[in-house]
């Protein structure tokens, strides 16, 4: 049965009349109408698609115009693309957002309750980016996929020379590098001979043929060369499968820029040569600025790949965020504001599993050495607040520079991490001055032989 409209509720203005609800299961979907629409207002439908066809029929017979559903998983996403191709607006809400009052705690409830919050208004559907950068992102997180498992067997090919005392990965910095995969095949293809392997030493490595020599005397026993070898077609396999979703990327970005007709400026200078792990085989910065027509790879911290990853999350169309605020706080890098009778609770970020809010945290971690003034502010704020919060705020600071170059098509330059020093110690100087000058007092430089070192 529906759950009761709370008094108050009585005196709310009804402002989506055609609202209806769905709690999604992974077996069972329970759909909410207007009970003024239908003597039986809450039904429940199966997950076969024919299923979600005769749900759609039935929204269809009851004047529904607008559905949220609320779900975990990704049950919800079968039934979000039947709606929409039925013309039905479409909206997922998150649950935190949708609480049930308490002690009514059932599928039927749960619909009921979140038909009626639809109803007046009260729902905000979750972000999702349009079809092309939807696609752009499956490819993205399949890819992704691809390197972890690939990842998985580098550590099984270790194992196994590890097995066999062979100490390649102490004397290389890679052993997917060209020496490593050099000897690596070597071994597999039945050469056992140290000066032999030694040999295939490439001549940017380090360590001396000496070195190297001595590190693959080892126990050859069969069953270890077999995991080895095993491990490596596997690798091999994965490689080439990271290759074929290469090409859907670069077609699905070719796609997405076709619909382009604004001549752009010639491509900046690169910042950084510096090759990228498992970076995709075609030019990201290349493709990426003819989709944006602007150069993401200028701000610190986001390279080519990581820049790819966050247009796939979040698009390259950011209106969906009114200001570089809203955009932080759907992020969860923005602080709280847990206020009660004028004071400050909490100013806590929330917790995120958002995939955009880690790349940023990733791109902020990589930047806290670097001579840059994004660097400098990591640093300032590490010594005084630590490292996790400086971390979250370095990366707020990252959002914004992405949100307004993407947006805004803003052209961001350092000015370098002395600079940003010095801009820090002006308003240090500045607010010392404020606040000496509303006691009655003003400050003095000193001359240089009055200062303590």
């Amino acid at each position: 049965m529906p759950t009761s409209i709370p008094t108050n509720a009585k005196n709310l203005t009804r402002i989506n009349p055609g609202a209806a609800a769905i709690d999604i299961g992974s077996t069972m979907h329970m759909a909410a109408v207007n009970p003024d629409s239908d003597d039986l207002p809450i039904r429940a439908f199966g997950t076969f698609t024919h299923d979600l066809h005769d749900l759609a029929a039935w929204f269809r017979s009851c004047g529904v115009t607008s559905v949220a559903m609320e779900s975990t998983g990704v049950y919800w996403i079968p039934a979000y693309e039947i709606l929409e191709q039925h013309g039905f607006e479409v909206i997922l809400v998150n649950a935190r957002y949708a609480k049930n009052v308490p002690g009514r705690k059932t599928d039927v409830s749960d619909a009921a309750w979140l038909r009626q919050l639809h109803s007046y208004g009260l729902l905000r559907g979750s972000f999702r980016p349009n079809a092309q950068v939807a696609t752009l992102r499956a490819y993205l997180r399949q890819r992704e996929r691809l390197v972890e498992y690939a990842a998985a067997h580098i550590q099984h090919m270790q194992k196994a020379l590890m097995e066999m005392n062979l100490q390649l990965h102490h004397v290389v910095s890679d052993i997917i590098g060209v020496t490593g995969m050099k000897i690596i095949r070597a071994i597999v293809s039945g050469e056992r001979d140290p000066d032999v392997l030694a040999s295939m030493r490439d001549v940017r490595c380090h360590s001396s043929v000496e070195t190297i020599r001595a590190s693959l005397i080892g126990n050859d026993r069969d069953e270890h060369v077999f995991a080895l070898s095993q491990s490596l077609e596997l690798y091999d396999f994965y490689q080439v499968k990271m290759i074929e979703c290469d090409r859907k990327l670069e077609a699905s970005i070719a796609s997405m820029t076709a619909d382009l007709e604004a001549p752009l400026a010639p491509l900046p200078k690169v910042r950084t040569k510096t090759k990228q792990t498992n970076a995709p085989s075609f030019n990201v910065r290349s493709a990426l600025y003819g989709l944006t027509g602007t150069d993401l790879t200028q701000i610190h911290g986001l390279g080519s790949s990581l820049a790819l990853k966050l247009i796939g999350e979040c698009g390259t169309d950011l209106q969906a965020w009114p200001t570089a605020k809203h955009f932080t706080s759907w992020l969860c890098l923005a602080p709280g504001n847990k206020i009660s009778g004028g004071k400050v609770l909490s100013s806590r970020t929330r917790r995120s599993s958002s995939r955009a809010a880690a790349l940023l945290r990733l791109a902020a971690t990589t930047i806290g050495r670097s001579d840059t003034a994004l660097g400098a502010f990591y640093r300032r704020l590490a010594g005084r607040i630590g490292k996790q919060k400086a971390v979250t705020a370095t990366a707020r600071k990252i959002a914004v520079l992405f949100y307004n170059a993407l947006r805004f098509g803003m052209v961001y330059r350092d000015p370098g991490a002395a600079a940003y020093d010095e801009r820090h110690r002006g308003r240090v100087i500045a607010n010392l001055q404020r606040r000496v000058r509303s006691m009655g007092y003003e400050l003095a430089a000193m001359t240089a032989g009055e200062c303590v070192s």
